[in-house]
């Protein structure tokens, strides 16, 4: 983990448990696993091969913020509309994605479909943020049922540290014989870092009084289109103008603390 990245998480850890000192908020930790895809510049946009090949695993740890139960009186906290259907969210994850060109354009015969099929890459992203879940359904509720489900909507914003590696089984970049003239001067396997924003859609479970289980499918869109290693100009070749997102796909457990 970078020094950067460090620093960010002791500072999110830092403010949230300052809140909950001065308005005794509880806390929920857990972690989850699952899979996510990547939409870049490799393969073929809204290409179902592409969708299925550009695919790798992702994890993470969170940490929640729950406004409507205070942990040092075992009591809930003052009813109003905002502690009984929002929580905020800390979170510090990892994906990891070998990425290939894909399509129609690899599949032909050519020279060009050769370079295509040759050059790989990589995304290897760290995230830190956080995000606000709104649940549509009682939070008290909820908390009380054992088997009840809990589902969710949420929005937020993630400081992203990438390591990108691009490379042809060809040979060294931007020769005529590996790199095709649309990728010259367009790759990367420096890496660096850009903000993204966050959506997602998911549900828990009630497995017992202190513990839940999760799953949830998000949206991620950065703002770089760096974060796979291409970059075409956009001006030349608009179809790769838009910046790189993904898809996860995850499950979880979370534990409440006391």
């Amino acid at each position: 983990m970078t020094k950067k990245c460090k620093t960010l998480l002791i500072l999110l850890l830092g403010v949230n448990f300052s809140m909950t000192a001065q308005f005794g908020f509880s806390h929920e930790v857990g972690a989850f696993v699952g899979g996510v895809a990547m939409q870049s510049d490799f393969g073929v946009r809204h290409d179902f091969d592409t969708n299925k090949g550009n695919t790798g695993f992702a994890v993470g740890l969170v940490h929640y913020l729950n406004f409507s139960y205070r942990a040092e009186c075992n009591c809930y906290t003052p009813e109003t509309y905002f502690n009984d259907h929002f929580k905020l969210r800390s979170e510090l994850s990892y994906n990891s994605t070998n990425l290939e060109h894909f399509g129609k354009w690899v599949d032909k015969n050519s020279i060009t479909g050769n370079q295509l099929k040759a050059m790989k890459g990589e995304a290897k992203v760290t995230d830190i943020g956080m995000q606000l879940e709104y649940f549509p359904l009682s939070i008290r509720e909820f908390t009380a049922t054992d088997g009840a489900w809990g589902p969710f909507i949420g929005l937020g914003a993630h400081y992203t540290f990438f390591q990108n590696g691009t490379y042809s089984e060809l040979g060294a970049m931007d020769t005529p014989i590996s790199t095709p003239v649309k990728y010259y001067g367009a790759w990367s396997n420096e890496g660096g870092t850009t903000w993204s924003v966050v959506a997602s859609v998911g549900s828990r479970y009630k497995l017992t009084e202190l513990s839940d289980l999760f799953v949830e499918l998000r949206w991620q869109y950065y703002f770089s289109d760096w974060v796979d290693g291409l970059n075409p100009d956009p001006n030349l070749w608009p179809e790769n103008k838009a910046n790189d997102w993904n898809a996860w796909f995850h499950f979880g457990y979370i534990y409440y603390l006391n």
